[in-house]
């Protein structure tokens, strides 16, 4: 006899369902019904962990920033120095644009087709935005005083999202080629060892 997944595995299934067909075709592009069929959940499944289409939408976001999170972490802790911190995260959006699957910034689209700074979807894409800056911030403070890593790291973000538009176009390694270059010149080599 199979086991039936359980109440939370459902759900997560929902999401990594979500997940995809978000990030391949939109929020608005992507139906709740459609949604319950490629997870192969019933609707009282669906409505019962999600009331709603924008209860599931925040619920995706929030799963791809925690584990966006807990890969900055493991990425921060393989590298010793600043300079080396920040160029693991270049190196984690660059091998991401080659992936097959790579259909752009969850986030970023969230911010495009929820333009209401109210929308919760919309709060939640910014969320993830500040959320990398500081954490570049944290990282180059390390090195330089605090008002030029919060300034550094608000240009490595604006290099980072710049580069992501590009790879979506198709021009992934040469966007990121640019960034690097950029980035090497925003950050002082003298002050990242």
């Amino acid at each position: 006899m199979t086991a039936t997944p359980s109440h939370s595995g459902k759900r997560q299934q929902i999401v990594d369902t979500a997940y995809a067909l978000f990030k391949r075709e939109g929020y608005h592009a992507t139906g709740i019904d459609r949604i319950i069929a490629e997870a192969a959940v019933a609707k009282m499944t669906m409505y019962r962990n999600f009331p709603s289409k924008d209860d599931l939408i925040v619920e995706v976001l929030d799963d791809r920033a925690r584990r966006f999170a807990r890969r900055l972490d493991r990425l921060a802790q393989a590298a010793a120095t600043p300079g080396q911190k920040i160029a693991t995260i270049f190196d984690w959006y660059a091998r991401w644009f080659r992936r097959p699957d790579f259909h752009g910034c969850l986030f970023a689209h969230a911010l495009a087709e929820f333009g209401d700074p109210g929308h919760p979807a919309f709060g939640r894409a910014v969320a993830q935005k500040d959320d990398l800056r500081r954490r570049m911030r944290l990282i180059l403070e390390e090195a330089m005083p605090a008002d030029r890593a919060e300034s550094a790291a608000a240009a490595l973000l604006m290099l980072i999202e710049g580069a992501t538009l590009m790879a979506e176009m198709g021009q992934g390694d040469a966007a990121m080629g640019a960034a690097r270059q950029a980035a090497a010149r925003i950050i002082a080599p003298e002050a990242l060892p």
